[in-house]
């Protein structure tokens, strides 16, 4: 199930995801660095805020910004409107085509909302060159879980458990080791994947509450009629209130790898 982002609120509430893609954006070019010519997508671009980072290294260079939000690409268009480095679909990642093997892959914050790994790196593999780049960043095991954990039981209250019969998970929070697994089936090499923590605090219940409704809760308040979803959303923010600061446990999982040189 695909749902639309509230691509105004995102911009507003995302620098935790901006700052965590600048720093893996980082790694990678003292790792692989970039000749400024390549071809790049940026899977999953949202309204573009780590794509005008990855922009500054390509002066000469190209990127393909996608996002399966329409509300975040028409934000992304506004953002690069008149600069002909960079084009903007409206596409789901794991059914876009090119129209030759790019350079570059480059994705934050979005391959742990497709279910299907194995699809998705197969899929990849083929519009990479050979010797490309995939870059990913993304949630890996262990991701929000205490935040999930303390959702759960909110949405066993009462108020909210009949919205949530039949209630399925959409996450694929992957371990590096699985991944790794995977990567190498879809016919990349040099793999690394590795987990590091990104406990994220914020300054109130009512900042918390504002970032969950936004970013991880989305899924959840769908189930919900549109007048229970603001005190949803709050109630999950108390609850992880009075069991510990105002903090969302996540865990994100980095992942490296180059396309196999053979066709």
């Amino acid at each position: 199930m695909t749902l639309e982002w509230d691509a105004a609120e995102y911009e507003v509430v995302s620098a935790p995801q901006t700052g965590w893609g600048a720093d893996f954006l980082r790694i990678f070019l003292e790792r692989y660095g970039l000749r400024g010519d390549e071809a790049v997508v940026d899977a999953g671009c949202g309204t573009g805020r780590v794509t005008e980072l990855l922009l500054r290294h390509l002066p000469r260079g190209t990127i393909l910004a996608v996002d399966a939000s329409e509300a975040m690409v028409e934000a992304s268009r506004r953002r690069f409107a008149g600069d002909p480095r960079v084009r903007v679909e409206h596409e789901d990642i794991i059914l876009l085509e090119v129209e030759s093997p790019v350079d570059v892959i480059f994705s934050t914050a979005t391959f742990h909302w497709i279910v299907d790994h194995e699809r998705l790196f197969g899929h990849l593999a083929r519009l990479l060159k050979p010797g490309g780049r995939l870059v990913v960043q993304c949630g890996g095991r262990g991701n929000i879980a205490r935040t999930l954990a303390v959702t759960e039981r909110v949405m066993r209250e009462d108020r909210f458990k009949d919205f949530f019969a039949g209630w399925q998970e959409v996450w694929n929070f992957a371990d590096p080791e699985t991944t790794r697994r995977r990567l190498e089936v879809a016919r990349f090499e040099e793999v690394e994947t590795w987990l590091h923590e990104e406990v994220t605090g914020f300054a109130s219940v009512e900042e918390l509450t504002r970032f969950l409704k936004t970013v991880v809760l989305k899924y959840h308040l769908a189930s919900l009629p549109e007048g229970e979803r603001d005190s949803f959303a709050a109630a999950v923010a108390a609850r992880l209130a009075e069991e510990r600061s105002l903090v969302v446990d996540y865990v994100r999982l980095n992942i490296l790898a180059t396309r196999s040189g053979t066709a």
